[in-house]
């Protein structure tokens, strides 16, 4: 089924993002897959075993960028390991930071393609929303991203990467001795995880460029690694994936990632949501909730998120306050909602709900039993507000964009 202005993805999938140099990034792969790239490098099985743990272990969880900073590898064996392999990170072509601390990167892959991530503290946490594609497929009416061609999917690599980088910028690798998990024979395993408590990124979400249900095979790698606890070690409560409605990956995203589950709600009609949400169309309310209802392991200690952009005079009435609690009440699904106040971006056709609306509306829902909070915009002086990403190599041209990255190698000598 074709959906109007919507495309289904048609996109070349690749793990790996191939280098001129011909060396293999290591970022995004997991213990099994650097353990099989050595014995394919003629390291024996019993050294390629050892050599994989250790690498992972200085990799993903002391975030280190140099062979040479691995000091439990052999020294001789560190050029054989610089020579065939790389540690990658995103280039940074620009970074930003808005008058109320939020941070956004624009990024560059090995291929020259281009996509965003925004970092947002709070007194009690840091948020990292990160990129899933470039561009993207959905044709969100209210989303700058939307007005945005799919490019192509992101590897783990680069979706991995975003958390590293982060990571580098607001100096949170461990350091000192830190409990290893390299005994473990199975890099899936969710095994113990340091604490975040005192770390400005607590917490990851999968709310930036693109969908992350069409590019699943990627995500769930990238997130088995951030979740792995010899790895970046985020337990998976602190990671939210959201979704505009892939109904038919929502199941397996519960059983193969299991982290929290956000759904871009927006509206509770047909007709509104199949004009705002195009894949709506495709995969309608009565289909989308009963698959929110089904999701492994939803329950009032784990809710649902609905987020709910607030258009002036479109979704934004008191019926539509409490058609949305009729319909969370019917399918029963202990849920929340999130009311997120339009941010605007050039070209836009909607305009922000009315403050006094707002409030009227999460208070019908509050009324109800229902948690309402009303999302305060942020780095919206930056355009990395909700809804306002966009691969800025779209807002600038080449020639600024390289301009750009080549004064920033100059500052680093």
């Amino acid at each position: 089924m074709q959906i109007p202005g919507h495309i289904d993805p048609v996109v070349t999938p690749r793990a790996i993002t191939p280098r001129a140099d011909g060396r293999i990034d290591l970022m995004g792969l997991s213990h099994l897959q650097i353990r099989q790239l050595f014995e394919e490098s003629q390291l024996d099985e019993k050294a390629a075993k050892l050599r994989s743990k250790q690498v992972f272990h200085w990799i993903y969880h002391r975030g280190v960028t140099s062979f040479e900073a691995m000091t439990d590898i052999a020294k001789t064996m560190r050029p054989w390991l610089a020579d065939r392999f790389v540690i990658g990170r995103p280039e940074v072509v620009e970074a930003q930071v808005s008058s109320d601390g939020t941070r956004k990167w624009l990024l560059r892959t090995d291929d020259a393609q281009d996509y965003e991530m925004v970092f947002i503290p709070d007194a009690d946490r840091g948020t990292l929303c990160i990129s899933s594609q470039v561009g993207c497929t959905l044709n969100c009416r209210f989303c700058h991203t939307g007005t945005m061609r799919l490019v192509r999917n992101l590897t783990p690599g680069e979706i991995v990467g975003q958390v590293m980088l982060a990571r580098d910028a607001l100096g949170e690798w461990p350091k000192g001795n830190m409990a290893s998990a390299a005994d473990q024979d199975d890099e899936d395993d969710d095994v113990g995880h340091y604490t975040a408590d005192g770390r400005m990124l607590t917490n990851i979400v999968l709310m930036g460029m693109g969908e992350p249900l069409y590019n699943f095979d990627n995500v769930r790698d990238a997130m088995k690694i951030v979740m792995h606890g010899d790895g970046l070690g985020l337990s998976r409560r602190r990671i939210t994936l959201s979704t505009s409605g892939v109904v038919p990956m929502m199941a397996r995203a519960g059983d193969e990632i299991n982290v929290n589950l956000a759904v871009s709600l927006h509206a509770v009609t047909k007709e509104i949501r199949d004009e705002i949400v195009p894949i709506n169309r495709k995969y309608g309310l009565d289909e989308l909730l009963r698959a929110c209802a089904e999701y492994p392991g939803v329950s009032n200690a784990r809710r649902i998120t609905f987020e709910y952009v607030m258009l002036k005079d479109k979704n934004d009435s008191d019926e539509d306050a409490r058609e949305l609690v009729n319909l969370i009440r019917q399918y029963k699904l202990p849920a929340k909602v999130n009311l997120i106040p339009f941010n605007p971006w050039p070209g836009a056709i909607y305009e922000c709900s009315d403050p006094d609306r707002i409030k009227r509306f999460s208070s019908i829902i509050f009324e109800s039993g229902i948690s309402a909070p009303i999302r305060t915009p942020r780095g919206r002086d930056i355009m990395a507000a909700c809804g306002q990403l966009k691969s800025s190599s779209e807002k600038k041209s080449r020639a600024e964009l390289d301009r750009l990255a080549e004064e920033k190698q100059a500052a680093l000598g």
